[in-house]
C-alpha cells in the first residue's frame, strides 16, 4: 500500500459527509460523470449509491484498484466487474433500519388499506363506513426468510405488534429454520416478508409453488429484489385474489407503464425505496470512514463478500 492511498469517494465534500478523511488518502470526487486524473492510482473505490452502470464499468479501467466499498447490501451488480485480486465489500447493516421500517410500513399499508384511503382522499370522498373492517398486524404469523441483519431488525419492530416471527435462513441455526422446511412453514404465515440477496439459486424462488403453499389471504412483501419472484406466477395467483402482495422491487424494474403489475388486483408497488430514507447516510458514512481507516492502518476489513481478505 502507498504512503498516500488514492481514493475515489461519491461526496463533494468527503470530510463534511464523513465527518473527516481519515489521514493517508488523497480523494477525488466521482459520481459517474468526469472521470478524475487519478483513475491509473486509485486504490479505494466507494461508487455512487444510486449511480448508473458507469460507476461500475469504472472497476475495470483501475489498474491499482484494492478495495470496492458498496453503500448496499446486494452486490450482485458489481462483482461481475471485479478484476481478480480486488476486494468486494457490502453495505450490510447500513440498511438494516430502513429496509426493516419500510417492510413494516408495507405490511401495514396493506393491512389497513391505506391505498384506499388515498383515493378517497383525492376524490374527497368520507365514507360513512367500509364493507369491511381492515385487519390488524397484532396476534399475526410473519415468515421471515432469508433471515439475517435487516431479519433481526425487522423482528425487533415486529414485537411491538405483538407478532410471531417463523425465522428461515439457507441453513439451520439456532432459532432459525433451513430453507428446506419453507413448504410446512408456508402455510402456517400471514405474512411472507422476503429478505434474500440475488443469487442463481434464490431466482424466481418464489414461483407457482411457493405461492400455492401460501395461506389464503396471506400478504408476500417483497423488499429484497425482485427476480427472487416469478412475476408471471404472482401475477396469475393475484389474479385469484387469495393473496395480496406488497412490493418495493420488481422484476422487471423499473416497471414499465403499462405492465399488468401496476393495475393487478391487491398488490401495493412502492418504486424501489428500500433504503432511501434519512436513517442512510449516517449509517453509510460510519461505515465507509472505519473502512478507510482499517485499509490505512492495515487492519482486515469487514464486510468482505468477494475478493481476499484485506
Amino acid at each position: 500500500m502507498a504512503d498516500v492511498v488514492k481514493a475515489w469517494l461519491p461526496w463533494e465534500d468527503p470530510d463534511a459527509f464523513l465527518g473527516g478523511v481519515p489521514k493517508g488518502y488523497h480523494v477525488d470526487f466521482y459520481s459517474g460523470s468526469e472521470r478524475p486524473k487519478s483513475l491509473d492510482e486509485v486504490e479505494f473505490y466507494v461508487p455512487s449509491y444510486m449511480g448508473g452502470g458507469d460507476v461500475f464499468d469504472v472497476i475495470r479501467d483501475m489498474p491499482a484498484l484494492k478495495v470496492v466499498q458498496l453503500q448496499t447490501a446486494g452486490f450482485e451488480h458489481a462483482q461481475s466487474r471485479l478484476a481478480e485480486g480486488v476486494t468486494l465489500c457490502n453495505a450490510r447493516g447500513v440498511h438494516d433500519a430502513s429496509t426493516a421500517e419500510l417492510a413494516v410500513g408495507l405490511i401495514l399499508a396493506s393491512y389497513r388499506n391505506l391505498p384506499r384511503a388515498v383515493r378517497d382522499q383525492e376524490q374527497q370522498v368520507w365514507p360513512g363506513s367500509y364493507d369491511e373492517v381492515d385487519d390488524s398486524l397484532a396476534d399475526r404469523t410473519v415468515l421471515i426468510l432469508g433471515y439475517g441483519a435487516i431479519g433481526e431488525a425487522l423482528e425487533r419492530r415486529l414485537t411491538g405488534f405483538e407478532c410471531d416471527v417463523i425465522r428461515v435462513a439457507r441453513r439451520e441455526r439456532d432459532g432459525v429454520h433451513p430453507i428446506s422446511q419453507l413448504p410446512e412453514l408456508l402455510p402456517r404465515a400471514d405474512v411472507v416478508v422476503l429478505l434474500t440477496p440475488a443469487t442463481p439459486e434464490t431466482k424466481r424462488m418464489v414461483d407457482a409453488k411457493f405461492l400455492a403453499s401460501m395461506k389464503d389471504g396471506a400478504l408476500l412483501v417483497n423488499v429484497a429484489r425482485g427476480v427472487v419472484v416469478d412475476t408471471d406466477a404472482l401475477l396469475t395467483e393475484l389474479g385469484t385474489r387469495r393473496i395480496r402482495a406488497a412490493l418495493d422491487v420488481t422484476d422487471p424494474e423499473p416497471l414499465p407503464t403499462g405492465h399488468p403489475l401496476w393495475s393487478a388486483p391487491n398488490v401495493l408497488i412502492n418504486p424501489h425505496r428500500g433504503g432511501a430514507s434519512t436513517a442512510f447516510a449516517p449509517r453509510v458514512a460510519r461505515l465507509v470512514r472505519a473502512q478507510l481507516e482499517r485499509y490505512a492502518s492495515g487492519e482486515p476489513l469487514i464486510n468482505v463478500v468477494a475478493g481476499p481478505p484485506r
